[in-house]
């Protein structure tokens, strides 16, 4: 990971954000954009963070506003989402980079919680654990049980537990979640939701 450098994007870096993420999303990848620009001009947007290798944005990692519907009230938390490799630059420590720096972001600001929808050996070695472990519960019940992840940080209480509640823009998109094919066939590797 030698020559890279982690830091917030600057105004003038949008379109090579987009770029990042059509080539790591492939055919999803306009999807994710509409997404983050949707994000961005509802004012939701918490972090756009990009990593980048002689003068060139390489990756980008996403921060949004959300809230966890805990019994005393909501508490205001970050959605991780998305984390953008360009795969020529994949598999070399850049992802890692961006996520170390996005929860130094949130420890930062005082965010008691991250959450995320990614795979849990990629993510669980990072920093992120099982939510339902700790008693949180998905925006929506089409997300895997071990794809549904947080990060814990100071200033969390243990009364801090119930629902995640995402944004419209995440509703609006079918982005909460998935659908199958794909959501059948994660959820025989990775366990579904029980009521």
């Amino acid at each position: 990971m030698t020559g890279v450098t982690v830091r917030p994007a600057a105004p003038d870096e949008g379109e090579d954000v987009r770029r990042v993420t059509r080539d790591a999303f492939g055919d999803e990848g306009e999807l994710i954009v509409r997404i983050l620009d949707d994000l961005d001009h509802g004012g939701l947007t918490r972090g756009s963070l990009v990593a980048v290798v002689e003068d060139a944005v390489v990756g980008h990692v996403g921060l949004s506003a959300a809230w966890l519907d805990a019994r005393e009230r909501l508490v205001d938390v970050w959605v991780l989402s998305p984390l953008s490799v360009a795969p020529a630059h994949q598999r070399h420590g850049i992802g890692g980079a961006l996520l170390e720096s996005a929860l130094d972001s949130a420890r930062q600001a005082g965010v008691p919680l991250v959450f995320l929808e990614g795979s849990p050996d990629y993510y669980g070695a990072r920093g992120f654990e099982r939510a339902r472990d700790r008693d949180f519960l998905p925006a929506s019940r089409r997300t895997p049980v071990d794809a549904f992840q947080v990060a814990v940080m100071p200033p969390w209480e243990t009364w801090m537990t119930g629902a995640l509640v995402y944004p419209d823009v995440w509703w609006r998109h079918d982005a909460a979640g998935l659908r199958d094919p794909l959501l059948a066939q994660l959820e025989t590797t990775m366990g579904t939701w029980h009521a």
